[in-house]
């Protein structure tokens, strides 16, 4: 290969990663709802206090499963967090990716602190999130574990889908959603963690997310 065809490809992995980035102009469009439209109505739960750990509150039994593609959601608790964004991630491919086109790790308490996160390596890939440190953890390993997420988002419309292609690591936010179990017509599924002191396999929250703001 010459070094023209060398450096016409190095210009399109550039161009390619570069559109795949949070950095480009592409926002993802949210999953459609059965009857064609782009979205369709999303309450707000209970909303958390400000400086408060996250908040979990309890279904309305008047609020119905969502109707995304081909896939219901059911709500299982209503979710309202303020938090520190530590790690952002985009997916394009896989099922999930279907219905959450990005994850955000999230931190909160001292998980959002300067003086914490300095001691920290955080990194995610594969839907997870990872961190380590070197020497004496920051915080006790148990704090952090309660303080910090994995989420997974799932814009309810465009705009939420805009303001989610906006979020930037070292933000702080708001999101207020509904977590939820995804169940597809083929029997695929994805169910929401409903604690903040599980890790592991099945420990991140899948978060409907109504409303998204940066402060």
């Amino acid at each position: 290969m010459n070094l023209r065809n060398v450096l016409i490809a190095m210009v399109v992995l550039g161009l390619a990663g570069w559109w795949f980035s949070p950095h480009s102009p592409r926002v993802p469009a949210p999953p459609k709802h059965v009857d064609g439209t782009a979205y369709a109505g999303c309450p707000l739960p209970p909303l958390v206090a400000r400086g408060a750990p996250p908040l979990q509150s309890d279904v309305p039994a008047s609020l119905a499963p969502f109707r995304l593609e081909d896939a219901s959601l059911q709500p299982l608790a209503g979710f309202s967090v303020e938090a520190r964004v530590l790690s952002r991630k985009d997916y394009g491919f896989g099922r999930e990716a279907e219905f959450s086109p990005t994850d955000l790790a999230l931190g909160w308490g001292r998980m959002g602190d300067d003086a914490v996160l300095d001691r920290l390596d955080i990194r995610q890939s594969s839907r997870w999130y990872r961190y380590r440190w070197r020497g004496d953890p920051p915080i006790p390993p148990r704090e952090i574990i309660r303080s910090s997420a994995n989420m997974h988002m799932i814009p309810a419309d465009p705009t939420v889908a805009a303001a989610l292609h906006a979020v930037r690591p070292g933000q702080r936010v708001r999101i207020d959603g509904w977590l939820v179990q995804v169940d597809a017509s083929d029997g695929w599924h994805w169910r929401s963690s409903l604690t903040r002191e599980d890790t592991g396999s099945g420990a991140c929250e899948v978060v409907y997310v109504c409303s998204i703001s940066r402060e």
